[in-house]
């Protein structure tokens, strides 16, 4: 074919697929919506600038239960940003199509405010498919509740005139697109291989029979979550208790239990741990906490995992961080994390405020603090003395999940995540770069390796250090390791 004739050929198809679209933006514009008039204009007006979904994102993170709803409510408003860019930048420019003329549309569906950008592709359409898609690739619930939303918002845009057809399912196309494009930089939680774990023997529990759970009242959600546990397991002796019970409780239930079940968050699961290992008895984890890290990195995100696991008997086990203020002080454990410097005095600031304006807010504003106010601290590591804005030890190697530090593939390799952040001008700035830059780098700002065993000296007696959200005081030296394969533990096993 000449090149006249593919040109004549491609003008025709333009023509009629404009001849379509418009006879369907004219029928949609005679045909009468019942119940429409009310709902749609008010929708398309509220997904302006993404306003109705960033407000759909919060009530999300604040009424959803547990960490697949705080990230299916990111991984929404990030495809919607992938797909507001795209769209905005590319598409607009390349496209310069007219709007349509609203003499067809009833005066009482049009907006007050016409848009003046081109008409194609519809960005509401895709801002709207991209949420929706986001949402649903993290959490099939919410992605259901969210669905009808999004195609009700891109068809008001046709209700109202404002696009044709064609534009509406063009957007929609490059908002799924960008959610999914999104998802091949930043895997979901489901794509992630299946974490390696040893398998460990424990004993099914279908009901519960032998199980004794104890509560931290005071831990985050902990009481909601005792009693979804007391629904799923009937047989099992729930007893809840304030913090300063909690250790009196753990030795008792662990005495008499054949499977010790702990609700709460890392430091009181951190307690829990300790106690099944000096007994001997397998863990059964209920995230009730405000983060919940170790649960996560189990699998384990609701109450429903955890039955589910204790029914078909399914455990692993993991690896317990030591740590020793010298080599014949009395230890401490650790399940997540140990560290040094700014991030003690950041838990110390959060749960001060905590109580007062809740986890998350006190969160961010101990580390405005903690980073404005803070200075390095001195400290021998590993034979060379150094200053230190922070120095992390990590459970296990921290994976990436994208661009940002993850999870834990593996909670018993054996190994210690060292991450050093040395001391300089610009704490942030360098604690940034570290987090961005991940495991296993060097730089004149940080540093991160792999190593079995840490020795810290030459600390100023009573320096804090943190420990699975917890605060404690060093003497002049620590000595940081781990007790291989030392829990049983409970987990879901993925296929």
């Amino acid at each position: 074919m000449s090149p006249s004739n593919r040109r004549t050929a491609a003008g025709s198809w333009r023509d009629r697929l404009n001849a379509w679209d418009t006879a369907v933006f004219q029928a949609a514009a005679q045909r009468r919506w019942p119940a429409a008039e009310h709902v749609l204009p008010r929708l398309s007006r509220g997904a302006n600038h993404g306003v109705l979904w960033l407000g759909t994102a919060a009530g999300m993170a604040a009424l959803g239960t547990g960490a697949r709803s705080r990230r299916a409510a990111l991984r929404g408003v990030a495809s919607l940003a992938v797909a507001s860019a795209a769209i905005n930048l590319v598409a607009k420019s390349a496209v310069r199509r007219e709007r349509p003329v609203l003499d067809a549309v009833p005066v009482i569906r049009r907006l007050k405010r016409q848009p003046f950008t081109t008409s194609f592709p519809s960005g509401h359409a895709a801002s709207a498919a991209a949420f929706a898609t986001g949402v649903a690739l993290e959490s099939k619930g919410w992605g259901a509740l969210v669905a009808p939303v999004a195609a009700s918002v891109a068809a008001s845009r046709v209700y109202t005139g404002v696009h044709y057809p064609g534009d509406v399912l063009a957007g929609a196309a490059l908002g799924v697109g960008a959610a999914f494009a999104l998802r091949g930089v930043v895997p979901t939680r489901g794509q992630l291989p299946a974490p390696g774990r040893p398998p460990a023997a424990a004993p099914s529990l279908p009901e519960g029979d032998g199980l004794v759970v104890v509560v931290n009242r005071e831990s985050g959600s902990a009481t909601a979550a005792a009693a979804l546990v007391r629904e799923a397991l009937p047989l099992a002796t729930v007893v809840e208790c304030a913090p300063a019970d909690l250790t009196g409780c753990l030795e008792e239930a662990a005495s008499t239990c054949v499977a010790l079940g702990i609700c709460g968050g890392d430091g009181t699961v951190n307690q829990a741990a300790a106690v099944a290992v000096r007994h001997g008895v397998p863990l059964v984890v209920f995230p009730g906490g405000t983060l919940n890290h170790f649960a996560y990195d189990l699998g384990i995100e609701t109450v429903r995992d955890a039955a589910s696991a204790l029914a078909s008997g399914d455990a692993v086990r993991v690896d317990l961080g030591r740590f020793r203020p010298g080599p014949e002080g009395p230890e401490g454990y650790f399940l997540n994390a140990f560290s040094l410097g700014v991030y003690p005095e950041l838990v110390r600031t959060r749960e001060r405020w905590a109580p007062r304006i809740g986890g998350w807010p006190a969160g961010v504003l101990a580390a405005v603090e903690t980073l404005r106010g803070g200075h390095p601290l001195t400290a021998e590591l590993q034979g060379k003395k150094r200053p230190l804005w922070l120095l992390f030890v990590g459970n296990g190697l921290f994976r990436r999940v994208g661009p940002a530090p993850g999870r834990r593939h593996n909670l018993a390799d054996g190994l210690l995540d060292v991450r050093v952040v040395h001391g300089g001008r610009s704490p942030g700035l360098r604690l940034l770069a570290a987090a961005v830059a991940g495991p296993l780098t060097r730089s004149p700002a940080h540093a991160a390796v792999r190593r079995h065993r840490v020795r810290i000296a030459g600390l100023t007696p009573g320096t804090p250090y943190a420990y699975d959200g917890e605060v404690g005081h060093s003497g002049t030296e620590l000595t940081v390791d781990k007790l291989p394969e030392a829990l049983t533990v409970y987990c879901p096993m993925r296929p």
